[in-house]
């Protein structure tokens, strides 16, 4: 079983930044995709940002040229930067991590989310 633990959501004015963390641990053998969603109150859950193991990227189109995903493979971490935070953008954001298991075996894990908030 894998568990993600997320880190570094908080309270950002308009315009600010902030970079949040997923620490992945437990049994895996590899990471196929590795992405950062979110779900704002009365919304459903959204696709933000994404990167394969072969480090190709993906991103929502309200926040291309904002936000950057990438993966410190020696420490299971996956991050996002944001910057030029939005109001829009207040939600609780969530890792999810799809993988192998050491048997060979997929599996798909979420973390426990942590909330960004964007105001002033």
């Amino acid at each position: 079983q894998v568990q993600l633990v997320e880190s570094g959501g908080g309270l950002v004015p308009p315009g600010g930044s902030l970079r949040l963390s997923c620490d992945a641990s437990g049994r895996f053998r590899s990471f196929l995709v590795m992405g950062w969603y979110r779900q704002a109150p009365t919304k459903q859950r959204e696709l933000v940002a994404s990167i394969s193991s072969h480090g190709c990227t993906t991103y929502a189109d309200s926040v291309k040229g904002r936000f950057a995903i990438s993966v410190d493979n020696a420490k299971n971490t996956v991050y996002l930067q944001m910057s030029s935070l939005k109001p829009e953008d207040t939600a609780v954001y969530y890792c999810n991590v799809d993988g192998v298991t050491p048997d060979l075996r997929p599996f798909a894990s979420w973390g426990q989310g942590t909330q960004v908030t964007v105001s002033s």
